[in-house]
């Protein structure tokens, strides 16, 4: 049973992921079809090593339905969680959620995988801002969100109790998630974190990226998916070419 206060003493963090083929299909007009495929795998592994050196991080559970992805999750030492929601990206997030919350997780930090410039600085202000909504609320429960740069989607979402909320991503889910919270009469934060709140999705916001970070992504991704023995790139490469 899942307690009603909010507790920051196991923080989970659940990381959902479409694909290395099936993500970033906006940046085909950049990127070809290996560039995408190896950004994909260098932005996951990315996060990963971030979160692996996050010492407020407990556990870290890959939700997806790529082999490869959970592959490389498993390499990096996180939990892989199978994607059986068909592309429900809310039903995978619970998913997740009852896993951490099967592993004693008091808290869960959603994260996408496509946070180029995200640093344990850059989580630990999410972290703060739990710390002081916890302390406000006198263990009332807690909702931490961290607006996208558009400031209508939620590029980082921190729940405690894991089920205070439902994870409501998709179009104008900040607002979403902030309603959620408020009916649930949680104490919520909202942070404006330049490094999280970045993220790629369109092919302006690879120019806005500085060049260095783009190739040490895809140095990155090519590193990974070379170190993955059970990784079939030949496949991969034929679905990112060809979604249909």
């Amino acid at each position: 049973m899942i307690s009603n206060a909010a507790d920051l003493s196991s923080l989970h963090v659940l990381v959902p992921v479409r694909g290395f083929a099936d993500g970033k299909t906006r940046l085909g007009e950049s990127l070809d079809a290996e560039e995408r495929l190896t950004l994909n795998a260098g932005l996951l592994r990315h996060l990963l090593d971030v979160l692996n050196r996050w010492p407020a991080c407990r556990r870290v559970i890959v939700v997806s339905a790529d082999e490869a992805v959970l592959g490389l999750a498993r390499d990096s030492g996180a939990s892989a969680l199978t994607d059986t929601s068909a592309g429900d990206l809310n039903a995978a997030l619970a998913a997740g959620r009852d896993v951490a919350l099967a592993r004693r997780a008091t808290a869960v930090l959603i994260l996408p995988a496509d946070l180029p410039l995200v640093t344990a600085a850059a989580l630990d202000t999410v972290l703060d801002a739990a710390d002081a909504a916890l302390a406000a609320g006198k263990g009332r429960p807690l909702v931490v969100a961290v607006p996208s740069d558009a400031r209508t989607g939620t590029n980082a979402l921190l729940l405690s109790p894991l089920d205070v909320i439902e994870p409501s991503f998709g179009v104008d889910s900040l607002a979403a998630h902030v309603r959620a919270a408020k009916r649930a009469e949680a104490s919520v934060q909202l942070v404006y974190q330049p490094e999280l709140s970045f993220d790629l999705d369109a092919p302006e916001d690879l120019e806005r990226l500085e060049p260095d970070v783009l190739l040490r992504l895809l140095r990155l991704g090519g590193a990974a998916l070379a170190e993955h023995d059970a990784l079939d790139l030949g496949e991969e490469l034929a679905t990112a070419a060809d979604p249909s």
